[in-house]
C-alpha cells in the first residue's frame, strides 16, 4: 500500500501566494470591470535587459548548429558563468572564492529547500518570524517539526520574532541552534542588516558550531552605502555560512530561472561519530545526483548580466523598481501609514490601520481599492498587523494604487 509523506499534512493551510491568487480570482470573476493593481507576489514586470536578451538569443542560435550545439553541461554550472560571478559579484567586495565553491541552479527558492537534503533531521533550526514561507514549510515537509501550536509555530523549530522593537532583525536565540536562516535585504520587511548585526550571528555560529543559511537574493537592491552585500564581508563567515543569490529579481529572471549557491570548502558539519565533513562535498554530491544543471542559453544570459552594458541596463531596471518603492513609501507615509522598508529592498512593510488584521486589510484593499498586497500574517505570527506591498510594477500603476489607498484611508 502506497503511503503519503505525513509531514505534508502538518502544514496548516495552503501556501500563501496561491491563497492570494484564489481570493483575487474570485473577486475578479465577480467584478470583471474592476482594474486590479497587483502589488502582492514579488514577480518582476520589466523585460530582460537588451544585452542579456541578445546573449540569450545568440546562445539559442548556437544550439541550432552542429558545431556549436551543447548537450549536458556540468551540474555545478559552466565555468564561464562561475568565473564571471567570482570576478564581478565577489572580488569587488574583497571576497575571494574558488570556482568549486559556486553552484549554479534554477532558483534560490529551490536551493534553500534542497540544501536540507545534506543535513540530519535532528539539527535544531532557527527561523526569523516573519519570514519567507519556504524556509518554514520545507523544514516541516522533511519531518523536522511536530504539529503547529495555536500561534502557528511548529514544534521543534525555534522562531525568532522580528518586531518594531528590535528593528525587524532577529536576536540571538536563548537556546542553542544548529542552523539559522537569515535574509538580507529582508523579505518581507524590506529591512537590511548592517555589519554589526551580521557579525553577531557569525560569532554565534562559530562559537556554537552552527551553520548560517544566508539568503541574499535582493542584495543588488541595496542603495545606501555601508551595508554588506554578502555575508562573506564579515570575518569568519567563510567558515560557517552558505549564501544564496538569484538572478530572478536582479535581472528579471523569474521566468528564465537562474541562481547560485556559495558553499565554501571550509564550512563543515559533524557525523554522529564526531568526524567533520565538508558541506561543499555533500552539496556537490547532491547536485550531481539530483540535478542536471541550468541550460546553456540561460547561463550565457546570466553571464551577460555582469557585462558592462548588461550591468548598466540591469541597474537601470533596479533603479526603476526602487523609484516605485519610493512612490509607495512616501505616498503611504504622507497618508499617515507607518511604513518600513522600500529603501534597500523592493518591498514596503506597512502597519495595518486601526489595528485590523492583515487578512482583513487585504480584503479591504482588494474590494475597496482594487489593490492586491500580501498579508503579513502569511509570513508568520509576528507579521500579524503588518502588510507587504511590492514595487515590481509599472510606475503608472504604482502611482494609481497609492492614490486609491490615500483616498480610502
Amino acid at each position: 500500500m502506497a503511503r503519503v509523506n505525513e509531514h505534508y499534512l502538518k502544514l496548516s493551510a495552503g501556501y500563501l501566494f496561491p491563497e492570494i491568487g484564489r481570493r483575487v480570482r474570485a473577486f475578479a470573476e465577480a467584478n470583471p470591470a474592476a482594474k486590479i493593481v497587483r502589488l502582492g507576489i514579488g514577480d518582476v514586470t520589466r523585460p530582460l535587459p537588451p544585452a542579456v536578451l541578445k546573449a540569450f538569443h545568440d546562445a539559442v542560435s548556437e544550439l541550432g548548429e552542429e558545431k556549436t550545439f551543447m548537450g549536458y553541461g556540468p551540474e555545478q554550472g559552466y565555468g564561464f558563468l562561475i568565473d564571471t560571478i567570482i570576478e564581478k559579484a565577489y572580488a569587488p567586495l574583497g571576497i575571494r572564492l574558488k570556482p568549486s565553491e559556486i553552484f549554479v541552479s534554477d532558483g534560490s527558492k529551490c536551493d534553500t529547500a534542497n540544501i536540507l537534503d545534506i543535513f540530519a533531521l535532528d539539527n535544531r533550526v532557527a527561523i526569523a518570524d516573519p519570514v519567507y514561507p519556504v524556509y518554514n514549510d520545507t523544514n516541516v515537509m522533511v519531518g523536522r517539526s511536530g504539529p503547529p501550536d495555536e500561534r502557528g509555530y511548529y514544534q521543534g523549530i525555534v522562531y525568532l520574532p522580528c518586531t518594531e522593537g528590535n528593528g525587524f532583525f532577529p536576536a540571538l536565540p536563548k537556546e542553542r541552534v544548529d542552523i539559522v536562516y537569515l535574509c538580507s535585504p529582508n523579505n518581507p520587511t524590506g529591512m537590511v542588516a548592517d555589519a554589526r548585526q551580521l557579525k553577531m550571528w557569525v560569532d554565534y555560529a562559530l562559537a556554537n558550531d552552527a551553520v548560517i543559511f544566508y539568503d541574499a537574493a535582493y542584495e543588488a537592491f541595496i542603495t545606501e552605502p555601508g551595508y554588506p552585500h554578502s555575508i562573506y564581508e564579515i570575518e569568519g563567515a567563510g567558515r560557517c555560512a552558505i549564501e544564496f543569490r538569484s538572478f530572478s529579481k536582479t535581472a528579471g529572471f523569474t521566468g528564465v530561472r537562474c541562481a547560485f549557491a556559495v558553499v565554501p570548502e571550509e564550512v563543515s558539519a559533524k557525523t554522529p561519530s564526531g568526524d567533520r565533513v565538508p558541506l561543499n562535498r555533500l552539496w556537490n554530491r547532491r547536485q550531481t545526483t539530483k540535478f542536471n544543471g541550468v541550460s546553456y542559453p540561460v547561463q550565457k544570459a546570466a553571464a551577460a548580466v555582469y557585462s558592462a552594458e548588461g550591468w548598466r541596463q540591469t541597474m537601470e531596471t533596479i533603479e526603476y523598481y526602487m523609484g516605485n518603492a519610493g512612490v509607495i513609501r512616501e505616498g503611504l507615509k504622507s497618508a499617515g501609514f507607518t511604513v518600513y522598508g522600500g529603501v534597500n529592498a523592493p518591498y514596503i512593510w506597512l502597519k495595518t490601520p486601526g489595528g485590523i488584521s492583515s487578512w482583513e486589510f487585504f480584503d479591504k484593499l482588494l474590494t475597496g481599492c482594487h489593490v492586491v498586497g500580501t498579508p503579513g500574517s502569511g509570513f508568520g505570527p509576528s507579521g500579524e498587523g503588518f502588510f507587504r506591498l511590492s514595487a515590481f510594477g509599472s510606475r503608472d500603476d504604482i502611482a494609481e494604487a497609492v492614490e486609491r489607498i490615500r483616498k480610502n484611508y
